[in-house]
């Protein structure tokens, strides 16, 4: 739950008994995965930590957000702040949209492709783009 986004779950949910039923899915689809892979996930990812490597990255570097994020909640100013260590690294905060989904949005390229079409054409690794 903490993957996708408050406005689009109520938007999709807006009443206690189609929340409700809404979990209820979740939880059911939850149940049917193996657990252990839920574990090397979080355990995975419990010590990740790239803040004491940032100035040793050399190539350009875009890192994208989007508002309605709760995992990786732009109010912590975490991004912002370590962006300015990557010599040639550009952060973007994409807003809160009827296209956006929390943590999710990062399996949405509709909503952040531009901007990685324009750090591949500013690389000179795409000489032409098209654009939509």
């Amino acid at each position: 739950m903490m993957t996708s986004s408050p406005l689009q779950m109520y938007k999709q949910n807006p009443t206690r008994e189609k929340a409700d039923s809404a979990f209820e899915k979740l939880m059911e689809t939850a149940m049917r995965k193996d657990a252990n892979d839920m574990l090397y996930q979080f355990d995975a990812s419990s010590d990740y930590n790239p803040e004491p490597n940032l100035e040793k990255i050399k190539a350009r570097l875009i890192a994208i957000n989007s508002a309605d994020d709760e995992v990786n909640p732009p109010e912590l100013g975490i991004l912002e702040r370590t962006i300015k260590r990557v010599k040639n690294g550009r952060y973007v905060l994409i807003p809160t949209s009827e296209e956006t989904r929390g943590h999710g949005t990062h399996s949405l390229p509709v909503v952040w492709k531009q901007h990685l079409a324009d750090l591949l054409q500013r690389s000179g690794q795409v000489a032409a783009i098209r654009r939509p």
